[in-house]
């Protein structure tokens, strides 16, 4: 199929982000993301209210994208969606907008998968990755290293069999009392803190997996017992607790990545995932690659987090491939390659 004339729309919403994007010939026009701050105050993503709220906003988000890229409606050739994983609510409405629109446009439409979506996204900038490379996914509900061998070739060889590396972001973040959504605090205050100040259990997988329940728990009994030696601990110790707990997620996620490197003998990486705009894991990545002599790949920041845009590239390289999806599709909670 030809890369020339190939105008797509893309929908974007697994989880507490409304966006979308419009693709024209493999270049992105427009990105336009609407990030739901009502969760805030509950600490977590309410499904029912972010449901609504996509319901709410889905519609002037995607006007927006289409008046900024310039691209008239008739001029669609696909309308992609993402179809899993992510809350179920959520992706139906995106989905459900998507199919209408392409039917009211008679054209097809592309169902992706978010988390090949992320890793995706190193290839919407200029300067891309060349093939093969390994991609270090790293979100709130997912960890994994991808073995990317071309756009529709992507191998999981290594993932979480627990919690995610942004899960144990959040959550040690609760611990130390900040407010949700506590990774990137966690990042902020890191800044200023010792990242050798206090040591954490590193969890010991075997192959390329990745645990980080034990260091939750770690991190847990730590705070326990040194509370009960002083009450204000956390508070005089906030910014190296955050700099230590950072330090031991990236040297955790970094150790895997260097043995993914030497078994697959495969020197370019990237990142990708909501936690790949944490800076400690952006300078990490930059470092090892100066040590280990890898080609390496960041996404820009608004790439990063759940957006239309990486769901926009997928469907491109789909599209080409002659690849589209039946209406009758349906979105799912639970990850569908």
């Amino acid at each position: 199929m030809s890369k020339h004339n190939v105008h797509i729309l893309a929908i974007e919403s697994s989880c507490d982000e409304t966006s979308a994007s419009v693709l024209v010939d493999g270049i992105i026009r427009s990105n336009i993301i609407y990030t739901q701050t009502i969760h805030e105050k509950y600490g977590g993503v309410v499904p029912e209210s972010a449901s609504r709220l996509h319901i709410k906003h889905i519609l002037p988000v995607v006007e927006e994208a289409i008046q900024q890229s310039g691209i008239a409606r008739t001029d669609f050739n696909a309308i992609a969606y993402t179809q899993s994983p992510g809350l179920i609510g959520s992706l139906l409405v995106g989905s459900s907008f998507a199919k209408s629109f392409a039917q009211a446009l008679d054209i097809p439409t592309i169902a992706v998968n978010h988390m090949q979506a992320h890793v995706l996204s190193n290839l919407i900038e200029d300067t891309r990755p060349e093939f093969p490379f390994l991609c270090l996914t790293v979100s709130g509900g997912h960890t994994q290293i991808v073995k990317c061998l071309s756009p529709l070739n992507l191998e999981i060889i290594g993932e979480t069999i627990d919690d995610a590396a942004g899960e144990a972001f959040d959550k040690s973040a609760k611990m130390l009392g900040l407010p949700y959504p506590g990774g990137p605090l966690i990042d902020k205050y890191a800044k200023e803190g010792n990242p050798n100040a206090f040591k954490f259990a590193e969890p010991n997988m075997p192959e390329l997996n990745f645990s980080f329940s034990g260091l939750k728990t770690s991190i847990l009994y730590f705070l326990q017992k040194e509370k009960i030696k002083d009450p204000e601990f956390i508070t005089k110790n906030l910014h190296d607790l955050c700099a230590s707990i950072q330090a031991t997620i990236i040297k955790v996620l970094m150790k895997k990545l260097v043995k993914a490197t030497k078994e697959t003998n495969i020197k370019t990486v990237c990142i990708a995932g909501g936690v790949s705009a944490n800076s400690g894991l952006r300078e990490a990545i930059r470092a090892y690659a100066e040590r280990y002599h890898w080609k390496y790949h960041i996404p820009k920041f608004e790439y990063c987090t759940d957006n239309a845009a990486m769901i926009a590239i997928t469907a491109y390289y789909k599209y080409l491939a002659g690849e589209t999806t039946e209406l009758s599709t349906t979105a799912s909670a639970r990850s569908i390659q």
